[in-house]
């Protein structure tokens, strides 16, 4: 099992085109830990951000009646691709991993595979 710190450095090093990595409660909307962004990306801000879109999808899910799991929610900009992990594992209730790249350098199925494995491994 891997703590917080570990696990955000593997989703850096393991990752192609990993830029920013975050652990991330949506209930509250604060980030538990960080790693990566910079000054030209605010990750605190771009975590509590994504708060409202992990809420709002469980809400229409909600609505909706479906009672699936979310295993990750994608977003894709020009240049980048954000990808939200909800935890499923113990202690992971309310917490998501956030995970910023570069859509240049990243391959997103094996972004999407990496990011099941370090989440596997994370104990919270």
């Amino acid at each position: 099992m891997a703590n917080l710190e570990t696990s955000l450095k593997e989703c850096l090093s393991s990752i192609d085109g990993a830029t920013a990595a975050a652990l991330v409660d949506y209930t509250s909307g604060m980030a538990l830990g960080t790693l990566g962004g910079g000054k030209e990306f605010n990750l605190e801000v771009a975590a509590a951000g994504n708060t409202d879109v992990v809420r709002s999808k469980l809400r229409t899910m909600e609505h909706l009646g479906l009672k699936e799991e979310i295993e990750d929610i994608l977003i894709t900009l020009s240049n980048q691709y954000h990808l939200i992990r909800l935890l499923k594992g113990r202690g992971g209730n309310g917490l998501f991993l956030y995970l910023v790249l570069d859509s240049n350098r990243a391959n997103l199925a094996m972004a999407r595979h990496q990011m099941r494995r370090i989440e596997s491994e994370l104990e919270v």
